[in-house]
């Protein structure tokens, strides 16, 4: 039998780019009842990215909701114009920002029996509107999104106790891994400088470090090897896809942050030439070093980058050849950990850490910062 869903769905920013966030909301389509609440901060982002990243979370939403997907009837409403004309069809996507996204929201509708899109008026989607604000609320403040009614899913037929950590409940499904690696040493990571999206090439010692990581990955049944576009990653991944044999795809979301003026200053000699800015970069997200990129921008792009894997990858284990800074995202998103925790977080060069991802929502880091195949 056919079950029948609704998502209505929204997304907005403050500032057109600014602070965004978005909302979901998954009901039963014959009784009305709200089955799953989702809402995220999404860091400095536009409308239309913010719009597509609800529709996107209530797409997943609706997914664990269904026992048999394929045979799950589902209708969005949104008050976006533009995202339901361009997902149904009768508006060309244009924008650099909207393809992945897109494409993501598409490959989601493909595991579903059907999918229509409906516009609703802004005052029909209140809901959603009100979760995506609740969400760039609790991030102005430091904090994250809490839905207001307690957890919302599938009704259970008795009372339950208190729920356990999401993490620490029984995964409902194989997960899709993802082992994170650090680039090997390059010129400036000895020096520890800033290295963004520069193109430093591997010393002899990340060389060195990348065939040891290599070594030590043999066996661990990689299925594929996504690396970051800049050489020293794609040096690094090549080490390891000779070694397990695994295909490598590039993606530019996973590359490292702009750090604009920065570059190849240390940490020092930035406080000493860029007092004000860097206080202000260390205090606020939303901040880009003076010609660079924001970590707000930074962790858009990766949260991004990371869906897109999971949609390809499902339930396989995936090597990402990655920097600092979106390894530490991935690491903060899954830990549920606010932008702050990113100035708590070491990594060291050729370092390795796993985060398996579930179906049902929870994510459960493996390891962090290991490095005993350097030893």
């Amino acid at each position: 039998m056919t079950r029948r869903l609704i998502i209505e769905a929204d997304g907005g920013s403050r500032g057109n780019p600014g602070p965004a966030g978005y909302g979901a909301v998954v009901r039963d389509a014959d009784t009305g009842q709200v089955l799953a609440e989702v809402a995220e901060a999404i860091g400095r982002a536009t409308n239309n990215v913010a719009e597509y990243s609800g529709l996107i979370a209530g797409l997943r939403a609706a997914e664990r909701m269904s026992e048999r997907p394929a045979d799950t009837s589902v209708e969005a409403r949104m008050d976006s114009k533009l995202v339901v004309e361009q997902m149904s069809g009768r508006w060309k996507i244009k924008h650099p920002d909207m393809i992945p996204l897109a494409r993501e929201a598409r490959e989601l509708a493909s595991r579903l029996g059907s999918l229509r899109y409906t516009w609703v008026p802004r005052a029909q989607n209140a809901h959603a509107d009100r979760l995506a604000n609740e969400a760039m609320d609790a991030a102005a403040k430091g904090g994250t999104w809490r839905s207001s009614s307690g957890d919302v899913d599938e009704p259970d037929p008795e009372p339950e106790p208190a729920r356990k950590p999401a993490a620490w409940s029984a995964p409902t499904s194989a997960p899709t891994t993802t082992l994170l690696l650090r680039h090997g040493e390059t010129p400036l990571s000895g020096e520890r400088r800033f290295a963004g999206t520069g193109d430093f090439p591997l010393t002899d010692t990340g060389m060195a470090q990348a065939k040891a990581a290599a070594y030590a990955l043999t066996g661990r049944g990689i299925d594929a090897i996504v690396t970051s576009p800049l050489s020293r990653c794609q040096d690094t991944a090549s080490e390891i896809a000779t070694a397990v044999g695994a295909m490598t795809r590039v993606e530019e979301g996973f590359r490292e942050t702009d750090f604009g003026e920065w570059e190849g200053y240390t940490f020092a000699e930035v406080q000493e030439r860029w007092p004000a800015e860097m206080k202000s970069w260390l205090a606020d997200p939303s901040v880009a070093p003076p010609g660079g990129e924001s970590f707000a921008d930074t962790a858009r792009r990766v949260t991004t980058a990371r869906d897109k894997l999971l949609v390809r990858y499902r339930h396989q284990t995936v090597l990402v050849v990655s920097h600092v800074s979106p390894i530490k995202m991935l690491l903060r998103d899954a830990l549920l950990a606010p932008m702050a925790a990113l100035y708590r977080m070491h990594l060291d060069v050729a370092s390795l850490s796993a985060i398996d991802w579930y179906d049902d929502g929870p994510a459960v880091v493996r390891s962090f910062n290991d490095t005993h195949h350097l030893r």
